[in-house]
């Protein structure tokens, strides 16, 4: 009596520390963490398995007695269950007719039922369910129920779970596989982990979280990790954890689960498959894509075409999030090397430029020198022009006031009517200024002339250094622009100064920029 009371007590402790204890954040990081070192092992978990299939192979095509081979088929296609769905229904298959071949109808219903039972991951639903129900159950053994009642319970869980997005069909495969379970429950050995799982999930499927969650924590502490029953009896645990709404615990199961079937080397998974879609919901695209394309290949490869269907609606949206992730991801990687490519660049600009500013100071200094030179020349020439044309004004002046006072006026009209007068002094001007001008633009006339087609190229006569031409065209390089202006300094008309221009303009390559360019021709050289 008293210890039947501890265990009762022991159990309600036990109850109530499975709602004590919650999974911490730091928890599901470390089991996520964990996951993702499994994934990177996950080929060698592989390798191992199918090293066991290539050695029940040559056990098989090497037994010499119909026993032998009936034994080595049935280990075979049972390696092969949740890893090469194809082969395992073909020596399946391959058992069932040597069974019958032999009368060994008890050997025959059982490769018959374990058949049956992985067809629908096939997408044989149809035939699954007629093969099942072709099995007489009347004359079978006790021994065998309990894997009769087994395989109705998985068969119809895949073929629940394939109606999922069709909650009326989903029901009533579900009420089936609830059926099957509540019978293979009583034949199962109460102290078995099988029994343990089943109990747990029965109570799961009747809302009783708290017992079904009891169980399975108590189960998960017994099993090594690599166990299938580990596997499913941690996503029993998530999905109790889902209909609670607890969200660490959640992620946290599902992360065990998904760890055991890769341990396990099991294609045919769901955890992963439901894990990614999780963290993609959680915006961990990274890890989501990851997951999600691991199920997909995991499917495909154990040609499972239920698990297929199932991971690639999901796939799309995934890898579509995933693409923009890794455009993000590369487009920062370009700005930084794009940014580091500009400061090299902007270092060597400047170092290149600093070197050319160096060699232009130099320049510029004798530039400088030169047209310091060159302002007093323009200078000289300056007060030299100025100082002749006051002399030239006096002299004009005293001939002017002797012929006013010996009364030669005819004498004075004479000299101003002639024109000779302005000419002389016209022609001394031209001579001073085409000699400035050509001192701070050494290389005017040949700039001009590179402005001009071939066939209308200044040709200066022996002798010149500037014509009315290139002269307009100097004082519109010293910004005298006006034709009004230019007609008063080279006492010509402005019709006719406008009809020189107009002619230069009409000889340029360019005639609408002509005059522009014209004051961009350089005064030092």
């Amino acid at each position: 009596m008293t210890k039947t009371i501890a265990i009762v007590i022991a159990i309600f402790f036990a109850i109530f520390n499975l709602h004590a204890i919650k999974v911490s954040d730091r928890q599901v990081k470390q089991a996520l963490e964990r996951l993702d070192k499994e994934l990177a092992r996950r080929g060698t978990y592989i390798s191992a398995r199918q090293s066991r299939i290539d050695s029940l192979n040559n056990d098989r095509l090497g037994a010499n007695t119909p026993g032998r081979l009936l034994k080595t088929t049935m280990e075979l296609a049972n390696e092969y269950t949740s890893f090469n769905n194809d082969s395992a229904i073909f020596y399946y298959d391959q058992g069932y007719r040597k069974a019958v071949e032999l009368n060994l109808d008890s050997l025959a219903n059982v490769f018959r039922l374990k058949r049956a039972t992985y067809m629908p991951l096939a997408a044989f639903i149809d035939e699954s369910i007629r093969e099942y129900g072709r099995i007489d159950t009347l004359s079978m053994d006790d021994d065998l129920k309990e894997l009769y009642y087994d395989s109705g319970r998985q068969l119809y869980s895949y073929i629940s779970s394939f109606y999922a997005s069709y909650p009326e069909f989903y029901e009533l495969w579900h009420r089936k596989s609830m059926v099957s379970q509540k019978s293979l429950l009583n034949h199962l050995d109460h102290t078995s982990s099988k029994f343990k799982l089943n109990k747990g999930e029965y109570h799961f499927a009747h809302q009783e979280y708290s017992k079904a969650k009891a169980i399975l924590v108590d189960l998960l502490s017994r099993l090594p990790e690599d166990d299938n029953l580990y596997a499913r009896a941690s996503h029993i645990l998530a999905d109790i954890a889902k209909a609670r709404g607890e969200h660490n615990e959640y992620v946290y199961y599902l992360t065990l689960s998904a760890i055991s079937d890769i341990k396990g080397a099991t294609l045919e998974v769901m955890s992963l498959q439901e894990l990614g879609e999780l963290l993609f919901g959680l915006d961990d695209v990274d890890r989501a894509h990851r997951y999600l394309s691991t199920a997909l290949a995991s499917a495909v490869a154990c040609h499972a075409s239920m698990r297929m269907i199932q991971s690639s609606s999901a796939l799309p949206v995934i890898e579509e999030a995933h693409s923009v992730e890794v455009s993000k991801w590369r487009k920062r990687i370009y700005l930084v090397l794009g940014g580091l490519a500009l400061v090299i660049l902007l270092l060597g600009c400047v170092l290149l430029f600093l070197r050319r500013e160096m060699h232009k100071m130099s320049v510029l200094q004798g530039k400088l020198k030169s047209a310091n030179d060159v302002k007093e020349v323009y200078i000289s020439q300056f007060l030299n022009l100025s100082s002749i044309y006051m002399d030239k004004l006096n002299q004009f002046s005293e001939t002017v006031n002797r012929k006013i006072t010996a009364n030669k006026v005819d004498d004075l009209y004479k000299i101003t009517k002639s024109g000779k007068f302005v000419e002389e002094q016209s022609k001394q001007f031209y001579e001073v200024f085409d000699n400035a001008f050509l001192h701070i633009y050494p290389t005017f006339v040949e700039s001009i002339n590179n402005l001009l087609r071939p066939e209308a190229r200044i040709e200066l006569k022996e002798g010149e250094l500037l014509n009315t031409d290139l002269r307009i065209l100097a004082f519109m390089r010293l910004g005298i622009k006006e034709s009004t202006r230019i007609a008063q300094v080279l006492n010509y008309s402005v019709h006719t100064i406008y009809t020189y221009r107009n002619k230069l303009r009409n000889s340029a390559y360019d005639r609408d920029n002509f005059e522009s360019e014209v004051m961009k021709i350089s005064s030092i050289s």
